[in-house]
């Protein structure tokens, strides 16, 4: 058996190359949980808003939210190739600061309306950021570095995701001063995300002679097709969407599955989100060390497998729970009926972070540096419709009659359909999985 290297992925955190860029990534995406979920909680339980029921505000909050993502991807990409992208980022969290303070107006005010557009806001925010973040990283980081700079942010991601939900849930539900708390904290973090990106260094545009096209439909098919011209690159864009029509369907299901399914409080509920967004950090940070520091699609059919079958798993450890009242955390834990169901969840999503990962890296590696980022936000556009049509099948099948864990099933099943279309299209993917278990034999 091959020994792995020692990973180096943390000592990134010690360089200004990584650090400042990583930090900046990882407040932004804190902030847009902390203000979304604070958001959500208020319109759902705090406020009275009569155009806006609080059995919709979820979807409504998530659709604003994505909505720049399918309008403005295209845009961002060109943006990120012609500018210097330290100077974008600056820009970006400029921004933030701004959309940041007229949240804060609208929390104080307790103004739906004014929190909407400011959704709206953010996504457009986020959907600047995310071309800019992806095409950094393969300028400033070598080939050897590429999976454990990707692990890295895909770890903090969804660290800061589920730290932004946490911290957005407690502020908000403090007695008379939880709107000023979760105003104040989203000014507070976008300021510490701008003060990080004025610490990245400078990195020269990759496509200065670019001309803009305004036009974002257009726009969105050329990006298409520049990522088509490599089908193995155009093959991971779609494979690394379907990563997250898998992820949204799960994360959807959460509090339906704790209550409906698990008979759990708020707290199981918490605790899902809370296994997945861990197990998506460790399957992230551990693809350094299983690729041997290189780009290595075979792991790509590893998490895939893993993927189907835990998901698959989870609906034979789930479906035939009895029913019971509603339990609280320590009484969930407590159960050895759930310790498989908390398994499923947790290597389920460990195998999700190491099927992205060497995605990213090779889209990255193999694109052109000219139009990298405009590569990157074709991806996003599909990552949004992706996630958009996980939504209107997941209602559907429950509007059909169809129970939460056997969505489960189904995405599991769709999953290795799915996977199975794309390495027979991308042989590489199967030779590189064999060739990886060779060596750890």
């Amino acid at each position: 058996m091959l020994s792995s290297p020692k990973p180096r992925q943390f000592a990134l955190l010690r360089q200004r190359r990584f650090a400042p860029f990583f930090w900046t990534q990882f407040l932004g995406a804190g902030n847009d949980n902390v203000f979304k979920f604070a958001f959500t909680v208020m319109v759902t339980y705090q406020l009275s808003v009569g155009w806006l029921p609080p059995a919709m505000a979820g979807l409504v909050i998530g659709a604003l939210f994505i909505l720049p993502f399918v309008l403005f991807s295209a845009t961002s990409g060109q943006l990120a190739d012609h500018w210097d992208k330290s100077r974008l980022m600056r820009l970006v969290k400029n921004l933030e600061i701004a959309i940041m303070l007229l949240a804060a107006y609208g929390f104080w005010a307790g103004n739906a309306g004014v929190l909407l557009a400011c959704t709206f806001l953010m996504g457009c925010h986020s959907t600047l950021f995310g071309p800019v973040k992806f095409a950094y990283m393969p300028q400033v980081l070598g080939e050897h570095e590429l999976v454990g700079g990707n692990g890295m942010v895909e770890m903090g991601t969804f660290v800061a995701i589920l730290l932004g939900n946490m911290l957005g849930g407690v502020l908000v539900a403090i007695p008379q001063v939880g709107h000023t708390a979760v105003a104040v904290a989203c000014v507070l973090l976008a300021a510490l995300g701008r003060w990080a990106a004025g610490r990245i260094p400078h990195t020269p545009p990759s496509g200065p002679a670019l001309q803009m096209n305004w036009n974002p439909f257009t726009e969105t098919v050329r990006n298409l097709r520049l990522a088509a011209v490599d089908p193995v690159v155009f093959r991971s864009l779609l494979a690394i969407s379907w990563m997250w029509f898998f992820g949204a369907v799960f994360l959807s299901q959460f509090p339906a599955f704790a209550k409906l399914v698990l008979h759990g409080d708020e707290q199981v509920a918490s605790l899902l989100l809370v296994l997945f967004s861990v197990g998506v950090g460790i399957g992230a940070l551990m693809c350094e060390g299983l690729s041997r520091q290189k780009v290595e699609i075979g792991l790509v059919p590893l998490g895939a497998i893993g993927m189907s079958a835990f998901a698959v798993d989870l609906y034979f450890s789930s479906h035939t729970l009895p029913a019971s009242a509603l339990m609280g955390l320590q009484a969930f834990v407590a159960t050895p009926a759930h310790w498989r169901v908390m398994a499923d969840l947790a290597l389920l999503s460990l195998f999700t972070g190491q099927y992205s990962v060497p995605m990213y890296a090779l889209i990255q590696q193999r694109s052109a540096a000219s139009h990298r980022a405009r590569i990157i936000a074709a991806n996003n556009i599909l990552n949004a419709l992706f996630m958009i049509a996980s939504s209107l099948i997941a209602g559907a099948l429950l509007s059909a009659g169809a129970t939460v864990p056997e969505i489960f099933l189904l995405t599991g099943i769709a999953n290795a359909a799915f996977s199975a279309y794309v390495f027979v299209r991308v042989p590489a993917y199967w030779r590189g999985f064999v060739r990886l278990v060779r060596a750890w034999a």
